[in-house]
C-alpha cells in the first residue's frame, strides 16, 4: 500500500468514525429530549398562603377553573387597579361560563397588603376575585417561581412603591399556563382571550 493510498484509507476510516459519533450523539439527544405539552407548560411552585378571607390557599386553587393570575400591590396607583378592573369587566362578557373563570391577585407587598387590607380592596372589583398574601419570604419565593420582576423604589414622602411585571397569566383548569395578557393589549383582545380560555375547559 502506497503512502497516498494509506492516507486515503485513514481519512475514510476517520470520516466513518465521525459519522458514527455524530449519529450516536444525535440519537442520545433525541432519546433524552422530551417535548413539552403543546397545550401549555408548568409554571410556579407549590405554596401555602392566605386569601383575603383569611383562608389557607395552595396551588390547588388553580385546579378546576380557569384562572387569570396577576401579581401587584394595593398601593399601586394605576396599573394594578386598572388591570383588575379590565379583567373583571372582560369576565362579564364571557356569559354563563364566567363562573368557570376566577381572577387571582397575588400581592408583591405583603408587609402592607395584609388580609384585612385585601379584604377591603378585592370586593371593589367584583366577584370571583381572590386576593392572596402571606409571609414575605413565602410570597416573594412564589413570585420568583413565576418569573416575576419586582423592585422597590422609595418615594419622596418616605413611603415606597414597586416596579413589577404587569403580565396577566392565563391558566386552564389543570393549572397549566396557556397564554398571557400584555398590559398594552386592548380590551377587545382581553375579552377574546378570556372567552377562548373558558371555551377550552
Amino acid at each position: 500500500m502506497t503512502q497516498t493510498t494509506r492516507s486515503f484509507a485513514l481519512w475514510g476510516l476517520g470520516f466513518v468514525c465521525l459519522l458514527g459519533l455524530a449519529y450516536g450523539v444525535s440519537d442520545y439527544l433525541a432519546r433524552q429530549w422530551v417535548p413539552r405539552d403543546q397545550t401549555g407548560f408548568e409554571i410556579g411552585a407549590p405554596f401555602t398562603l392566605t386569601d383575603h378571607n383569611g383562608q389557607q390557599v395552595s396551588e390547588e386553587i388553580f385546579i378546576g377553573r380557569a384562572s387569570a393570575v396577576f401579581f401587584g400591590f394595593t398601593h399601586c396607583p394605576e396599573i394594578c387597579p386598572t388591570t383588575l378592573n379590565d379583567l373583571a369587566t372582560a369576565r362579564e362578557t364571557v356569559g354563563p361560563a364566567k363562573n368557570d373563570l376566577q381572577i387571582i391577585f397575588i400581592t408583591l407587598d405583603p408587609a402592607r397588603d395584609t388580609v384585612a387590607v385585601l379584604k377591603d380592596y378585592i370586593p371593589y372589583f367584583g366577584e370571583n376575585i381572590t386576593g392572596i398574601t402571606g409571609a414575605e419570604t413565602d410570597v416573594l419565593a412564589l413570585a420568583k417561581a413565576w418569573g416575576i420582576f419586582w423592585e422597590r423604589s422609595d418615594t419622596t414622602d418616605g413611603s415606597y412603591t414597586l416596579d413589577h411585571t404587569a403580565t396577566v397569566f392565563l391558566l386552564n383548569g389543570q393549572g397549566r399556563m396557556t397564554g398571557t395578557i400584555d398590559i398594552a393589549e386592548s380590551q377587545d383582545v382581553v375579552e377574546a382571550k378570556l372567552k377562548k380560555l373558558v371555551a377550552r375547559l
